[in-house]
């Protein structure tokens, strides 16, 4: 579909969200607080998509302090995380205690997704310049010469042409409007994909343990309070395999890791209750053109090594109204201001994705393509195990990350 057909819809706004994830939502409420007339586009009817990003960290939590809403938020259900412990070769290991932070919120919220996003969509409701659009999905850009003047979007009622002074790219990591704006992107590389899926809990059932690596297999498990949520870490491109060797070698394999999921795991009855992420560590090089601007996983895919895309997500569009709110007041911000989005979110982001990265090439690809050679806890991490004080600096960084953003755009007076 061109930008030259012809339609019968059009509407004009301020600025025009494209993707209703943890970027796009908190974006347009912070956008909406300000007064400023937005409309996020949201794809599905719904938010309710299984296996996302539900780890809600300190940083995410400050944010929503600053913005008066984490009242209401903490009452949605949610489990929290302190301490997180792995068994690495069979030996216990601590990787991080929150507890030690010296911040309001020292625990990792669980909550699923979509409570996140139902939440910031029902509290953007009371601002008259804030529209969320379901069901309606940007399938091309609006150019006007050189400048990204808008999107054409499908809608149940047929095609919308939403013209708009900034288009802001928050439709992930396959991101439409990233690759019809023609935005090159710098893979970086992740040697893992993961295998999602569901374990049934007893109420009965505890354990702290978090992670587990063994020679070849790695697995992550979350109590989400009446199941497991879990990871099992595959080396990149080996589903095939794993799905040639059967469910049940899957099963027995998940169960022998971690015997607490024994009782639970008949709820995993086919591969099609086993859901594959793709991982890819990526960025950018160029966030903007006239007219347009990418934030979020559509502009930094991030591993799922720490949990910390959501956060990264919410970050950036902090860091967006922070910038740009009072400017998008008069118009379109220039290109060169957009880019300040950038340079303010691109050193958080390349030493999230280098700490990343250091994890997965010196622990995960060790068990992964270590040939079953018996696992050594690496010195770090012996350290930070057997020396508490230092707990708190792998549980800084993924709780709070690299230069947080608090929240500094305005509100604007309500009528």
């Amino acid at each position: 579909m061109t930008s030259d057909q012809p339609t019968n819809q059009t509407r004009k706004v301020r600025c025009c969200i494209v993707g209703g994830g943890p970027a796009g939502m908190m974006l347009g409420y912070l956008l909406g607080r300000a007064g400023i007339e937005v409309v996020v586009l949201e794809k599905h009817a719904d938010f309710f998509r299984d296996f996302r990003g539900d780890t809600v960290h300190p940083s995410t939590l400050q944010v929503m302090d600053e913005l008066g809403l984490i009242d209401g938020f903490l009452k949605l259900p949610h489990q929290r995380l302190q301490k997180m412990d792995g068994l690495f070769g069979g030996t216990p290991v601590r990787i991080a205690d929150l507890s030690r932070l010296r911040t309001k919120y020292p625990f990792i919220a669980f909550m699923p997704q979509w409570d996140f996003l139902n939440f910031l969509r029902e509290a953007g409701e009371g601002f008259a310049s804030l529209e969320v659009m379901m069901s309606t999905e940007a399938v091309d850009l609006i150019r006007r010469g050189e400048t990204i003047a808008g999107v054409r979007a499908k809608t149940p009622d047929g095609i919308l042409d939403i013209k708009a002074d900034l288009t802001i790219a928050c439709d992930g990591r396959h991101s439409t409007v990233r690759e019809r704006a023609g935005l090159s992107v710098e893979e970086v590389g992740a040697p893992m994909d993961v295998l999602w899926f569901r374990a049934g809990r007893n109420a009965d059932e505890t354990e702290n343990v978090f992670a587990r690596v063994e020679p070849g297999k790695m697995m992550i498990t979350f109590d989400r309070g009446d199941y497991w949520q879990c990871a099992y870490v595959i080396a990149k491109g080996q589903h095939e395999a794993v799905k040639a060797r059967g469910l049940q070698a899957l099963l027995d394999d998940v169960v022998r890791m971690a015997p607490i999921l024994k009782g639970g795991i008949a709820d995993v009855k086919s591969f099609d209750d086993v859901k594959l992420l793709t991982v890819a560590i990526n960025r950018l090089t160029r966030w903007t053109r006239p007219g347009l601007l990418c934030i979020g996983d559509a502009a930094h895919a991030m591993s799922p090594v720490g949990g910390v895309g959501v956060n990264l997500a919410v970050q950036d569009a902090v860091a967006t109204a922070n910038l740009l709110a009072d400017k998008l007041q008069h118009g379109c911000p220039s290109e060169d201001e957009l880019d300040a989005v950038r340079r303010r979110r691109e050193f958080p982001v390349k030493m999230t994705q280098r700490m990343q990265r250091v994890v997965q090439n010196n622990i995960i690809s060790g068990a992964l393509y270590g040939g079953g050679q018996p696992l050594k806890v690496p010195l770090i991490v012996r350290l930070i195990t057997a020396l508490p004080w230092l707990q708190g600096i792998p549980a800084r960084l993924i709780a709070l990350g690299v230069r947080p953003e608090h929240v500094q755009s305005k509100a604007a007076a309500r009528s």
